[in-house]
């Protein structure tokens, strides 16, 4: 009876052992894979959210129109990071960006929310599917099913074959005993040739404090010869060892020796950081009777791993600063310091002519100016003082325990100075610039989101005084900004609702008196600020985008208005910097012309000397390519650039306009008068066209007639007027565009 007992005993062990071995392991193995996995997935977003927010931040406009940009910038580096799929949501909830192929069933997901100073204004979503997890689950549960029934035949079939040999073995002593010695040495064997392919190093002590039993793996992490891991050897002397070798980091011998020498009653995991850089995970586990079992693992590369992966969280990738994350959190800790009486400033920065280097020598220059930027400003700066870059070409100074704002009116002067010198890279002479807005706490804010904003608002003011230039943050900025905000927000919605009319100034010739061109302006019929020049609201239109849609109905409607008029009488329409960027405005002014039918030579562009600066020879080829189409091109506010000139030479210009400020003072004399006889004499011999601008007296008329210069436009003879006043005033015998005859000027 005892002998059934017994092996219903062992087949139930035995069962329970297998189940569990199948069971547990790949359920714990899918719970610890899903658990990484959704940290994994969860930092994705918020590096994603991130990127994003820095984009954003700085197309605050028209990121929600630029899914492709937006799509590149949200893009993840690394091995496997493309393997996820990546949705933007707008406030409304509205999808605007999906990134990566759908993912096979079942998937998982994880969203950050999206917070430009302080207002979440998106929310980001990445998904990853489940499908490898529950596959390596999957074939492991085959693994241990397979391990299910080694551990039955081990706790059932093996011990039950054991008793039966014993039982047997009993009738004959002699049999015995060498049936069990047999068994004991195969034993001994297995457990050897599984105690020395342990990944982990192991060692076993008896309540007296002396080693049972210790692998090699234990002894290559410390140091130990088989001699000094014999079975009997004392802690003690294990202890005194490492003390010796100097691997221990306690704060003396004796403190890490009673720390060593404690019982070990209760179970416990512990990392222990030696000198030489590694980390030891040890995990302690007490054995009935007395004695404990102690594990040892060497995770140095995990934690390495993990401090990599958290300092890729708070650092930005190409510099190695801080980013906006760490930059808040040391701004919290700042402001924390202020309330106790001390003044800290934040100073906030961007780089100026910097998307012409990427534009002109590449993103690789790009890339090695910014690190280049990052080791200037870390010189000037104080070892508690923050630097930390914002995205793109931005970056931050946390300035902390200053004395007075001074202080960061002298930084700021240092910053300004250092980076504008110029830079040597790869041999090639690069010269930038930057502009410094600057709030002092606590005086401009209490919490980081209103410093930065109060830093962002000083910036802009330095930007638009001319950059290269510092200023701190005033209330009055925070005012200035709402205003700005309210009129964009009516100026993109103005050209849907129909709010914006052009009116033409006519442009004489001076030799027959008669009007050979008209001018196109455009008006803002603003619905409470009343009528708007061009002068208050193009800038802010071309600083946040919408000059290339208002851009292209001024030239659709010029185009189509000029075709109902004479055909002696040709339309000029000016072209912003920003639409010269855009490839598409060749193909624009072909359509415009189709459209309304308007014969290219009717039609003249003027532009800046600013489109050339800033286009290279990018823009020279769309200047031939839109004379190809046989558009007449103009250089509007001839002379005031410093390289008027030298495009004289580039590119065979129609027409110079010479700017307004030199026909103010043109009737006294002076510098004016002979710079507007040397440009006229100059384009008399180049064969081109002049037209005088800003013409209000007939002393004026008479000067620049008087001084060759072909055309004027200006008050003397009329203001800009709408198409239809036009009409009324100098075409009243038109035919439907089919007169011939030119308006004249009497």
């Amino acid at each position: 009876m005892r002998s059934i007992s017994v092996r219903r005993l062992v087949h139930l062990l035995g069962i329970i052992v297998a189940l569990a071995t199948a069971i547990l392991i790949p359920i714990g193995y899918g719970l610890i894979g899903y658990v990484k996995e959704a940290k994994r997935l969860a930092f994705k977003a918020e590096l994603s959210a991130d990127r994003a927010a820095q984009y954003i931040y700085v197309n605050s406009t028209l990121w929600q129109y630029q899914p492709s940009r937006l799509e590149n910038v949200i893009s993840l580096p690394g091995e496997g990071w493309d393997r996820v799929v990546q949705r933007i949501y707008n406030a409304k909830g509205e999808l605007i960006l999906r990134k990566g192929d759908p993912l096979p069933f079942p998937t998982f997901a994880r969203s950050k929310p999206i917070v430009i100073a302080g207002t979440t204004v998106a929310r980001i979503e990445v998904e990853e599917t489940l499908r490898p997890l529950l596959v390596e689950a999957a074939l492991m549960s085959l693994a241990t099913i397979a391990l299910g029934f080694l551990a039955y035949f081990a706790f059932a079939i093996v011990p039950l074959r054991v008793l039966d040999r014993t039982l047997g073995a009993l009738e004959t002593s002699n049999k015995r005993h060498g049936t069990l010695n047999r068994q004991l040495l195969d034993q001994t064997f297995r457990f050897d040739t599984a105690l020395e392919n342990m990944s982990h190093g192991l060692c076993m002590f008896d309540k007296e404090q002396r080693l049972v039993v210790a692998n090699d793996q234990f002894a290559k992490l410390y140091g130990l010869t088989p001699e000094q891991i014999g079975p009997g050897t004392t802690l003690r002397q294990i202890v005194e060892h490492n003390i010796a070798s100097g691997l221990h980091a306690g704060s003396s011998p004796e403190a890490y020796m009673n720390v060593q020498l404690a019982p070990v009653v209760t179970a416990s995991d512990e990392i222990h950081q030696l000198t030489d850089g590694r980390s030891i995970a040890v995990a302690h586990r007490p054995m009935p009777g007395g004695g404990w079992v102690t594990t040892h693992q060497d995770i140095t590369r995990q934690r390495c791993s993990e401090a990599k992966i958290a300092h890729m969280a708070l650092h930005d990738a190409l510099t190695g600063l801080p980013n906006r994350v760490l930059l808040n959190e040391r701004l919290e800790q700042a402001l924390t310091r202020v309330k106790r009486g001390e003044i800290m400033a934040i100073h906030f920065l961007d780089l100026d002519r910097f998307k012409q280097v990427n534009d002109t020598l590449g993103h690789p220059t790009g890339d090695k100016l910014l690190k280049m930027v990052a080791e200037r400003l870390l010189k000037l700066v104080r070892a508690s003082d923050t630097i930390a870059r914002m995205g793109g070409d931005e970056f931050a100074i946390l300035q902390v325990a200053i004395s007075q704002p001074t202080d960061a009116t002298l930084l700021a002067q240092r910053v300004i100075e250092e980076v504008s010198a110029p830079y040597d890279i790869d041999g090639q002479q690069v010269i930038i610039g930057t502009s410094v807005g600057i709030a002092v706490g606590p005086t401009d804010g209490d919490n980081p989101e209103q410093l930065m904003r109060n830093a962002d608002l000083a910036l802009y003011r330095a930007k638009s005084d001319g950059r290269g230039n510092y200023c701190f943050f005033e209330p009055g900025m925070d005012a200035h900004m709402q205003m700005r905000r309210a009129m964009e927000g009516d100026l993109r919605t103005a050209l849907v609702a129909g709010q914006f009319e052009l009116y033409y100034q006519p442009i004489v010739s001076l030799d027959r008196n008669e009007i050979n061109s008209v001018e196109a302006l455009i008006r803002w019929h603003h619905p409470e600020k009343g009528m708007l020049a061009p002068s208050e609201f193009i800038p802010l239109a071309e600083e946040i985008g919408l000059i290339v849609p208002i851009g292209e109905w001024v030239l659709r409607n010029a185009c189509a208005t000029a075709a109902e008029w004479p055909d002696s009488l040709r339309v000029a329409v000016n072209v912003s910097p920003v639409q010269f960027r855009n490839s598409g405005l060749v193909q624009l002014v072909a359509s415009a012309l189709a459209a309304s039918g308007l014969k290219a030579g009717r039609l003249e562009l003027e532009i800046t000397e600013t489109v050339l600066l800033q286009g290279g020879e990018t823009t020279l080829d769309t200047l031939f390519r839109l004379r190809e189409l046989g558009v007449r091109i103009a250089m509007d506010d001839f002379g005031t650039g410093y390289s008027s000139l030298s495009y004289l030479q580039s590119f065979p210009f129609d027409k110079i306009k010479i700017d307004r400020s030199f026909i103010k003072n043109i009737a006294e004399g002076g510098r004016a008068l002979d710079i507007v006889r040397a440009v006229a004499a100059m384009a008399n011999g180049l064969g081109i066209v002049t037209t005088a601008e800003g013409v209000e007296t007939t002393e004026q008329r008479n000067t620049v007639e008087s001084e060759g210069c072909t055309e004027m436009q200006g008050f003397l003879f009329s203001e800009a007027q709408p198409a239809h006043a036009i009409e009324k005033l100098f075409l009243p015998d038109r035919k439907n565009g089919k007169d011939k005859n030119t308006a004249s000027a009497a």
